[in-house]
């Protein structure tokens, strides 16, 4: 394997996963609606909500370098609340079922892409069925958002159904930050309600690429989806504390830990080799 299309390549998570490729030295391909200064890798510019685009775009760089291997598909409105909610589905659910059957129609049958944690449940108004969460309960999608990504992940299911010798891997990413985003962690400290919407979870651009890196590597077949989150949450207080404060009759299930992640990334350990490197604790 050698030849990877990342799509959203110019976003936060698309430029750690092309850093992290080019250091592993492949060879890497961006297709988005801009580039990205700081990338010097081939770009083209693609409206991946237009099929006849993004069919071309695959099938022209396919071409010029004998085969793409894998994509990762990152491009994507990355937030509920950027856009309106019908532009927010529009435009997530197409670009998805774009690029798969884009993939399908070139036979790439290795795909990563960029689910969400959203799909469990966020913003967390009514409690989940319990702590720490993880991917054995059904999706229960709140907003726009996070239903294009409910609707990619069934996606994913079904064209693997249809051909075995497929992967689509969903990472179902929490909180993306990059390093200068840690210096607003502090202001977190005095409320547990602020970061309650996602059970207080993050991640480092850098430990997405990792996951991005090892789903595309992984020779599993078939569709699946992994909660990628830090090892630890954005606060000091303790897990226990934090759930009395703000849920007090919740349903705990497992080890939740002084500080340990609410977003069980367990499975993403288990199955892709995951481990987390990053945390805002170890940054100055």
């Amino acid at each position: 394997m050698k030849n990877i299309l990342v799509t959203g390549g110019s976003g936060k998570a698309g430029r750690a996963t092309i850093k992290l490729l080019l250091k592993k030295n492949y060879n890497v391909f961006n297709v988005d609606l801009i580039n990205h200064p700081e990338l010097e890798v081939p770009f083209t510019k693609v409206d991946l909500e237009n099929f006849g685009e993004a069919m071309e775009s695959v099938s022209e760089i396919d071409d010029r370098i004998n085969g793409i291997d894998a994509v990762i598909h990152q491009a994507a409105i990355p937030a509920s609340g950027l856009e309106t909610n019908h532009k927010t589905f529009r435009a997530n659910t197409l670009s998805t079922y774009n690029i798969f059957q884009a993939a399908k129609v070139m036979k790439i049958n290795n795909i990563v892409w960029a689910s969400s944690e959203t799909v469990l449940g966020l913003p967390f108004d009514a409690y989940p069925p319990y702590v720490p969460i993880d991917e054995e309960y059904h999706p229960r999608p709140e907003s726009s958002y996070s239903l294009s990504k409910v609707i990619g992940e069934e996606m994913a299911r079904q064209y693997c159904r249809r051909n075995p010798d497929m992967k689509i891997f969903g990472l179902r990413y929490s909180n993306i930050m990059e390093e200068h985003d840690y210096k607003q962690f502090q202001s977190f400290q005095n409320d547990p309600f602020q970061r309650k919407w996602n059970f207080w979870g993050y991640i480092d651009a850098r430990d997405v690429a990792q996951a991005c890196h090892l789903a595309m590597e992984s020779k599993l077949k078939g569709a699946d989806n992994f909660i990628i989150a830090a090892d630890d949450t954005v606060m000091q207080d303790d897990n226990k504390l934090l759930l009395d404060k703000v849920y007090p009759n919740i349903k705990i299930k497992g080890e939740i830990g002084k500080n340990k992640t609410l977003l069980c990334n367990e499975k993403a350990k288990k199955i892709l080799g995951f481990k987390p490197e990053y945390s805002w604790r170890n940054i100055n």
